[in-house]
């Protein structure tokens, strides 16, 4: 699985370093770094709904620090 986040500026200004950090230490936590690709990228396209990601080229929006947990265990965990 790749996830891309977006690190542009109106992202960045939501949140997407948290949103970083905290994958980075669950995908760690899981021991999922052998299946689990994280990376950053600018604008994907979203910059109204929050921060923007893509899981394998699967736009997912209104991501938050906050809630960012919650979206990778109901809904990325079941895909790896």
């Amino acid at each position: 699985m790749v996830i891309n986040v977006c690190v542009g500026s109106s992202c960045h200004l939501k949140g997407s370093y948290d949103v970083i950090q905290t994958l980075k230490k669950i995908i760690e936590d899981k021991n999922l770094g052998d299946k689990v690709e994280l990376k950053a990228s600018f604008c994907l396209g979203n910059c109204s709904n929050g921060v923007s990601m893509k899981v394998d080229n699967e736009p997912l929006d209104n991501v938050t620090p906050e809630n960012i947990e919650q979206i990778f265990n109901e809904q990325l965990m079941p895909r790896i």
